[in-house]
């Protein structure tokens, strides 16, 4: 993989800011590059790769920076947990709390929910970055992923990870083994990234910071997602406040704790969906909408369409479509 000629080029073609900056806005979601000289062009690309019902960013450059703060978490829609593996070059991560550097091989995971600085100081980069959905990888059990955690090149997983990632770009969509393939990769990743703490940190700990309670309750949240007894009363109870100052910490971010809780569940659900289509499954949206959490069909239908503008049979059938047209 890192010496396809697709990923490792040796002569980069130059893109200006612009086209560069509204790549990886379509591909990643918000993320704010900052150059070393604004009077030039970048040594590099954004681009979407799709590989066996899966998609890669693949992201080169020489930039000081690429930064996401929190207002950039709130803007996007979707969750994903970025596995990424540097191809060529190095750069900084900084990631909850954590300092890494990248070199050639080594692997770290992102979550998409959380701020993140790449930093490069305008050496050139390259790496890739496979896009897990957040929900389906925390929905198969209670486990903690220990993202910013660097896997160094070296690693038995990380050439476990770079070999299923190669495997992966290699196998076309068609292939009757791709549902297979893309579900090791899940588990790999779950294997290489879980959480080695036996324990999260003392709620006690948290103190009256309102940020850092939020961020528990975020991890809660995706724990417990699917479960009936997942809600703003008992998430307050988990991290030991009345109800009315956890709705408080949320309305400060503009959003409520319920909101939370259903535009989670019903992204899980969407990305259930295409699963289904992919793997040509016969679940009914019915049974998505229970197994997502949701105890009313027609409130899902409805609470689906807000958040997506389309029915979530629509979305079934346009898949089913596309497929058959291929």
């Amino acid at each position: 993989m890192l010496s396809s000629a697709d990923l490792v080029r040796k002569d980069q073609a130059l893109t200006s800011f612009n086209r560069w900056s509204d790549d990886l806005h379509s591909i990643c979601g918000s993320f704010n590059p900052r150059r070393m000289d604004v009077s030039t062009d970048i040594r590099g690309e954004a681009r979407r790769i799709n590989a066996c019902g899966m998609e890669f960013a693949h992201v080169s450059n020489d930039l000081d920076r690429i930064h996401r703060d929190w207002d950039d978490v709130r803007r996007d829609a979707v969750e994903h947990l970025f596995l990424i593996v540097q191809l060529e070059g190095s750069c900084g991560v900084e990631h909850t709390g954590r300092q890494s550097t990248l070199n050639v091989g080594d692997c770290i995971l992102v979550d998409s929910t959380r701020p993140t600085t790449f930093y490069f100081g305008g050496s050139y980069s390259n790496h890739l970055s496979m896009h897990l959905p957040r929900q389906l990888m925390y929905s198969q059990g209670g486990d903690k992923f220990d993202v910013a955690r660097k896997l160094e090149a070296f690693d038995p997983m990380a050439i476990m990870l770079r070999a299923l990632v190669a495997k992966i770009m290699a196998t076309p969509e068609s292939d009757t083994h791709a549902a297979s393939l893309r579900q090791l990769m899940f588990n790999a990743t779950r294997q290489a990234f879980i959480s080695e703490m036996e324990a999260a940190p003392a709620l006690e700990a948290l103190g009256d910071n309102a940020v850092r309670r939020l961020q528990m309750v975020d991890v809660l949240i995706d724990q417990h997602l699917t479960n009936a007894h997942l809600s703003a009363k008992w998430l307050a109870t988990r991290v030991g406040v009345s109800i009315r100052t956890l709705q408080q910490h949320f309305q400060g971010m503009g959003m409520t704790c319920t909101t939370v809780i259903r535009d989670k569940r019903l992204r899980f659900a969407r990305e259930k969906i295409e699963q289904i289509q992919a793997q040509r499954g016969t679940q009914t949206i019915a049974e998505v909408a229970y197994a997502a959490g949701f105890n009313d069909v027609s409130y899902f239908n409805r609470s689906f369409r807000e958040l997506f503008a389309c029915a979530p049979s629509d979305l079934l059938k346009t898949s089913i479509q596309k497929k058959t047209a291929l």
